[in-house]
């Protein structure tokens, strides 16, 4: 039941961070990890040429996904692999998606999740403006699929700020979910624990929070703190900055009292929208 969250400071170099991500995934299996998560762009930080790298890797001639199938393999590791930029299955010259993949201890892939939020905001750091939107497009389905350690729901960084889409991976059965993450310092000083905790709390799952924690090109600034929380929104690891694997168990009978003391999933009740019409609105 061991897994492993990563946090990584990747660069533009996509040899280089395989390279530093292969050491930490090594860590991982060592410790006894049968899962390990990876970051957001754990392949490549500050680049603006996805849709060209999402082409190659889409094509076969790209080295991302063969370091991944290969490294899950040699490790015996299952592997969330944060972030790649990929086209849709079949259409190697559409848009790219951020793309997190599931691959299994024989190297093959499992799952797919296309992140639903893309990050178009303005933030009060150096950079100032991020749109997601114009090197990606919105994937449009959820994801959950039966792993080693338990039930696994796929997210994405920005996903967290939207709960009704962990409501959704609950109510299809995820004991974890993953949240691979690249949140800006600023705001990720403002939110990013409490939001992990939130989800956790009212989804009753591990919530396993890969991070980018560090300088990166642009120039931009990564907030890290990875972290594993538990489904009593109990922060069990969390790394501040820099590389690191923060390991943790799932105790599936603590998870299974939890919900049984507080089955907040059979209690949830839903409400039409008359009911939002101020009390005082005339019919």
């Amino acid at each position: 039941m061991s897994f492993a969250v990563i946090q990584m400071v990747s660069q533009s170099d996509v040899e280089g961070n395989l390279a530093q991500a292969r050491a930490l995934l090594e860590q991982a299996a060592a410790s006894g990890a049968k899962l390990a998560v990876l970051p957001e762009n754990f392949a490549a930080m500050g680049r603006r040429d996805v849709a060209a790298i999402g082409r190659a890797e889409a094509l076969g001639e790209g080295p991302i996904l063969p370091w991944l199938k290969l490294a899950a393999r040699d490790l015996k590791l299952w592997i969330v692999a944060g972030t790649v930029p990929l086209p849709p299955e079949g259409r190697p010259q559409s848009k790219v998606t951020a793309c997190s993949l599931l691959i299994d201890d024989q190297g093959q892939q499992v799952a797919r999740y296309d992140k639903l939020h893309l990050f178009d905001v303005d933030v009060t750091d150096n950079r100032g403006r991020y749109r997601e939107s114009d090197d990606y497009a919105h994937g449009s389905n959820v994801v959950v699929v039966d792993t080693p350690v338990g039930r696994l729901g796929l997210t994405v960084c920005y996903d967290l700020r939207f709960p009704e889409l962990y409501t959704a991976l609950r109510e299809a059965g995820a004991e974890l979910i993953t949240a691979p993450s690249a949140f800006t310092a600023v705001t990720g000083a403002a939110h990013w624990e409490i939001l992990l905790r939130a989800r956790a709390i009212e989804t009753q799952c591990y919530v396993l929070a890969a991070a980018q924690g560090g300088i990166h090109p642009g120039p931009r600034e990564t907030f890290g703190h990875a972290a594993i929380i538990d489904p009593w929104g109990r922060v069990l690891a969390e790394q501040a900055q820099g590389e690191a694997v923060l390991l943790a168990e799932r105790d599936s009978q603590e998870q299974a009292s939890i919900r049984a003391r507080m089955p907040v999933s059979n209690h949830r009740r839903f409400f039409s929208q008359d009911a939002l019409r101020p009390a005082n609105t005339p019919e």
